[in-house]
């Protein structure tokens, strides 16, 4: 005869697993049965931003691309497509498949809200550059369109993600700059950077590391089939042809030149000597900006270098009045025009 101590011990086990296990919505089986869901759903949205993508770029999406792309394998793709097509997503004719118009809507929006959410990291937050193509991977599939539309008005509508690559509106409708690879600029012509390539990541890390960012000045010194060599930032940099073609540029017009490249950073002034804030460069984003920004480092404002550490650095500049220690670090992107004595 089994003990009724123990069959009752079994019996509070087997009620708590079941608690576990299918309690509503925070039970294991409804976790992962939401998991699932999502994983379903971010697939089918990688397919069609994949998708989108080749249609831009005039290249054809193939079941082995998307495959590549989605990380999954071949046969897992064409039931993908079936479903995307049973959805009106998809127009398939044999091997060839394209957006419907609801199935390029539908992508637009998750590069929507891929690329406002890497500007409000960007503008708003802490986190590195290498980290901003990741996080927004996630979160471009959890903000609906009325969320996307909210975080575009906070963030001032942006037309362009801090890579330089357009934000679609609500409407879809894209700006697009002119631009050319970096090894297709003319040597001892300046230009502005507007876009670098995030992918793939090994390529963009090097770039940061670089130190280069949309919106730097470059000059072209050598372009050749072995090397890609320009002055950025007051550094000379050389990189491989195929590393560069990862970066575009903007020539400049004769008539800007001069005003752009203009200035010099805040460590160049020594104790006793002043500038005038022309800017802080893109390099410097989210909180430590602002409170750049908050001390008074604005356009047009008049810093004098103070006082210098005995290591010589941080150094003391006289800002609005006040005394602030910056770093190295720090004043290298802020620009200014020296004033004269």
């Amino acid at each position: 005869m089994p003990n009724p101590l123990i069959s009752l011990i079994i019996a509070a086990l087997l009620t708590v697993l079941g608690v576990w296990i299918f309690r509503p919505e925070r039970g294991m089986f409804w976790r992962w049965q939401r998991a699932r869901k999502m994983t379903a759903r971010v697939l089918r949205e990688d397919a069609l931003k994949h998708i989108h993508q080749c249609e831009i770029h005039d290249r054809r999406p193939t079941i082995k691309s998307l495959a590549g792309a989605l990380n999954v394998r071949s046969d897992e793709i064409a039931d993908l497509l079936e479903k995307l097509e049973a959805s009106d997503l998809l127009q398939v004719e044999g091997e060839n498949f394209h957006l419907t118009p609801a199935g390029r809507d539908y992508a637009l929006h998750i590069i929507r809200a891929h690329r406002l959410w890497e500007r409000y990291l960007a503008d708003a937050t802490g986190f590195e550059e290498a980290e901003w193509h990741g996080q927004a991977d996630l979160y471009e599939h959890m903000l609906s369109p009325d969320e996307t539309s909210r975080l575009s008005a906070r963030l001032g509508n942006p037309t362009h993600d801090p890579h330089g690559d357009p934000i679609p509106t609500a409407d879809g409708a894209m700006v697009y700059r002119e631009r050319v690879a970096l090894p297709a600029m003319e040597v001892d012509r300046p230009a502005r950077i507007v876009h670098i390539e995030d992918e793939p990541e090994a390529v963009f890390a090097q770039l940061v590391a670089e130190g280069l960012h949309v919106g730097m000045i470059v000059h072209m010194v050598e372009s050749s089939s072995r090397r890609i060599r320009f002055w950025a930032g007051g550094d000379e940099h050389t990189l491989a042809p195929l590393i560069a073609a990862n970066i575009s540029v903007e020539p400049l017009p004769d008539e800007v030149r001069e005003e752009e490249t203009l200035g010099e950073t805040l460590t160049s002034l020594t104790p006793g000597e002043s500038g005038q804030v022309i800017g802080i460069t893109p390099r410097i984003r989210g909180t430590e900006r602002r409170r750049l920004m908050d001390l008074g480092i604005l356009p047009g404002t008049v810093i004098e270098a103070e006082i210098s550490s005995p290591s010589g650095d941080p150094v003391g500049y006289r800002v609005r009045g006040a005394v602030i220690a910056l770093r190295s670090t720090q004043a290298d992107h802020i620009h200014v025009r020296r004033v004269a004595e």
